[in-house]
């Protein structure tokens, strides 16, 4: 009997956002239960510091760089010392999705919340899902959090529900009405991007909490000159380097409730022993911007930013048969591993021409290592977060990052370093050549965009 399979993708959600991740501050119980049943990996990687690109790598096992989608869909053009890459509008329908294959594989496959990879011609339906409900053009809830919603695949609930509570209920209806195959459930909720909104209960909890642990006694920002970007360039550039935004932690805490509601939906149907369950994010948590809402620390940075508070990613695989050996894996992974892995999980062939840039991380789940040491980043745009393009590499516990502002690189060893606070490019001289010819490499075996210079 072939598994089901739940893939959450939380939106914005930080490397240190969970119990199990080691924050201190947000509460998740049932998170956290489930990591401790799980495989969980402390090296994971989004294929991109931001959505839409880690999204389309997810369903294609590719990087965003073969697909055409480098920065989110929609982004201005951005113009700093350079001119932001060009970028595409939507996702393809020539690639063959995860969607598709599972769907060829006897899958039933459901879409519940956010898409953001293209205009209604490219919507889920048109990428092998058979239901999709929530998943549009929009990158965020436009209306916010509470109904009415205003989005064109959900009807609005009654005035006031909470769109993480909706979009939950309509997965466990899903999981409940599903009958003859097994299936395939993308729920990828919109919680925790911005707007950030929570039900005053839980926000009053987290508050109180706050202040029993003086967080506003304590120093919760930092400022870091302008925005590199001309259309913000005016603005001063902000930093949380702490956790304690209690509408946050109460978005955090009401998606934990609600994956535990859907834990229990497996379980009083009998699925939860036969499912994979996936948990991750789309990018590292937001910590600048106009609003900052969490810290990624030890992690730099976050969202927008080529550091490792940008792209690394919380990721456990709940296994539909245990082995026993459930653990923390340190080896590095990334998004596009998705893909091949789901596919041997399920039984089904693999499709190494579609998922390119991803393995099947499988052998990991037993110890047995995979048969790749470099991952790859390419982000050739300034992001609203204050970041600047960049590529970047990863080899072992060397990550090389090139920024085209003025084509200086920096290389961190991440292993003793994992703030990347020294930059030995100056005394790993031999590693770093090599670094940068590898991504050099890849750049152009890729046909890479880079950005382009100011005119004259």
């Amino acid at each position: 009997m072939k598994p089901n399979i739940i893939l959450i993708c939380i939106d914005d959600l930080g490397w240190r956002d969970l119990g199990c991740y080691g924050s201190t501050f947000y509460e998740t119980p049932n998170l956290d239960k489930l990591a401790s049943e799980s495989v969980v990996f402390s090296n994971a990687y989004a294929t991109s510091p931001v959505c839409s690109p880690s999204r389309a790598s997810i369903l294609t096992g590719k990087y965003p760089v073969r697909i055409g989608i480098t920065n989110y869909i929609g982004a201005q053009e951005e113009r700093g010392k350079v001119i932001g890459a060009t970028n595409g509008d939507y996702l393809s329908l020539s690639e063959c999705s995860l969607a598709k294959a599972l769907k060829e594989g006897g899958y039933n496959t459901y879409h519940v919340g956010k898409w953001h990879l293209g205009s209604e011609d490219y919507w889920p339906l048109h990428h092998g899902f058979d239901i999709n409900i929530g998943g549009c053009d929009y990158g965020r809830p436009v209306h916010g959090y509470f109904s009415p919603y205003y989005i064109p695949t959900l009807p609005d609930g009654p005035e006031g529900e909470y769109l993480t509570d909706r979009l939950t209920d309509e997965a466990i209806k899903l999981i409940k009405d599903n009958k003859d195959n097994p299936f395939f459930l993308n729920l990828w909720h919109y919680t925790v991007h911005t707007p950030l909104q929570a039900k005053q209960e839980d926000i009053d909890y987290f508050t109180r909490k706050r202040k029993v642990l003086n967080l506003d006694e304590q120093e919760e920002f930092i400022e870091c000159g302008y925005y590199p970007v001309d259309h913000m360039k005016h603005l001063v550039l902000k930093k949380r380097i702490i956790q304690g935004d209690p509408i946050y932690a109460a978005m955090i805490y009401n998606l934990d409730w609600n994956i535990g509601r859907l834990i229990d939906a497996l379980k009083e149907t009998g699925q939860y022993d036969n499912t994979l369950i996936i948990f991750t994010s789309d990018n590292g948590g937001l910590v600048s911007e106009k609003v900052c809402p969490t810290s990624n620390m030890p992690l730099r940075d976050g969202k927008g930013w080529m550091y490792e508070g940008g792209l690394r990613v919380p990721l456990f695989f709940k296994l539909p048969k245990p082995n026993g050996n459930l653990k923390m894996c340190h080896t590095p992974v990334i998004l596009t591993d998705l893909y091949p892995t789901i596919l041997e999980v399920a039984a089904l062939p693999l499709r190494p021409h579609q998922h390119c840039d991803g393995v099947s991380i499988v052998p990991l789940f037993t110890d047995i290592p995979i048969e790749r040491d470099a991952l790859f980043f390419h982000y050739p745009h300034y992001g609203n977060q204050g970041g600047t393009p960049f590529s970047a590499i990863r080899v072992n516990n060397y990550k090389l990052i090139h920024f085209y502002e003025d084509n200086h690189q920096e290389l961190y060893n991440l292993a003793k370093d994992i703030s990347e606070n020294d930059n030995i490019i100056n005394k790993e001289v031999i590693i770093a050549k090599d670094l940068a010819n590898r991504l050099n490499e890849w750049i152009k075996e890729t046909k890479a965009q880079i950005p382009h210079p100011l005119q004259p």
